[in-house]
């Protein structure tokens, strides 16, 4: 369904806040786990690793993937769940068929520019796929999964299954599509949003 039954009136959503991977995940290890998935698959020349070092390398490195995208995936989530509470109280959008998914994907597909800019800033340029894995994600898993919990093509091959997830969650209810003409919100890091509140609270 397309949002063109709303006219032109824009309504404000609570804003995204995000908060730091507790993971402790050193941008070293992610680079391993890159190198050592260009060395299986033969692209980079190896170095010294025998297989089976290299498979662990890369596995481990895919399960920090995973865990930093559903902790990111948990906000998200309570995001959606704060929109869907703010839509609930406008009357003139009752019935709208406005769900969850309705915002999941204004998020992931077309957010507001002032968002867009500033995930570009903080580095992420394809914030559709990290948002929407991380709602995949989070549909499936209600804690962060273990590594031994998850099966090697899983973990191999997650960008797809999460990618799957994420379409089942977006089919699995009738949902209105909304773009950011008619929904705007603000996107935050958590200690810059607390940054925020104390400078407004020492305004008043």
């Amino acid at each position: 369904m397309s949002a063109n039954t709303l006219g032109e009136t824009v309504w404000e959503l609570p804003p995204l806040i995000l908060h730091p991977f507790n993971e402790r995940v050193p941008p070293s290890a992610l680079l391993e786990n890159s190198k050592a998935a260009l060395m299986m698959a033969g692209l980079i020349p190896d170095d010294g690793s025998d297989r089976d070092e290299l498979t662990l390398r890369l596995l481990s490195g895919r399960h920090a993937e995973i865990r930093m995208l559903f902790f990111l995936g948990k906000d998200v989530c309570r995001w959606l769940a704060q929109c869907q509470e703010c839509i609930g109280r406008i009357p003139e959008l009752k019935g709208a068929e406005l769900h969850e998914q309705s915002f999941a994907g204004l998020l992931s597909g077309s957010p507001p520019q002032a968002v867009r800019e500033k995930l570009v800033r903080w580095g992420v340029s394809d914030f559709s796929s990290v948002f929407s894995r991380a709602v995949g994600l989070n549909a499936v898993f209600s804690q962060p999964p273990t590594l031994e919990s998850l099966a090697e093509e899983f973990l191999r091959n997650y960008h797809s299954y999460a990618d799957l997830m994420y379409r089942c969650y977006m089919e699995s209810q009738p949902h209105l599509i909304v773009t950011a003409a008619n929904f705007r919100f603000d996107l935050y890091a958590s200690g810059e949003y607390s940054r925020l509140l104390e400078s407004e609270w020492a305004a008043d």
